[in-house]
């Protein structure tokens, strides 16, 4: 299985937004440490079920993952290699990972 690729963020192309591109964890970091470092700790944390703000629900839980997108903007998340190797159940139902697959921090809304 591929390693992740570059955690740099691409360049947003001529007319595109930055903020419609899709986050990596390097940019998160330097949202928590230098955007987001004077907010109050009891901050909420809130996910938008979608792009045009439709619900919300408070951020939960994460996981390590993997991520194949399967249209435009969204797709799958697969198991890392290293919980596969270790689980024959969970091999058999992940029987073929898409070659694109790559490294993904997976955040789970509360509702």
């Amino acid at each position: 299985m591929p390693n992740s690729g570059p955690a740099e963020p691409t360049p947003p192309e001529d007319g595109e937004d930055q903020k419609d591109q899709p986050l990596t964890l390097d940019v998160l970091r330097q949202l928590v440490g230098n955007e987001w470092a004077s907010l109050p700790g009891e901050t909420l944390v809130v996910l938008s079920r979608d792009t045009e703000g439709n619900l919300y629900s408070p951020f939960s839980t994460y996981a390590h993952g993997r991520y194949s997108p399967v249209y435009d903007l969204t797709g799958e998340v697969y198991p890392l290699e290293s919980e596969l190797a270790a689980d024959a159940e969970l091999r058999e139902l992940f029987e073929k990972i898409p070659a694109n697959a790559r490294a993904a921090l997976v955040l789970y809304p509360l509702g």
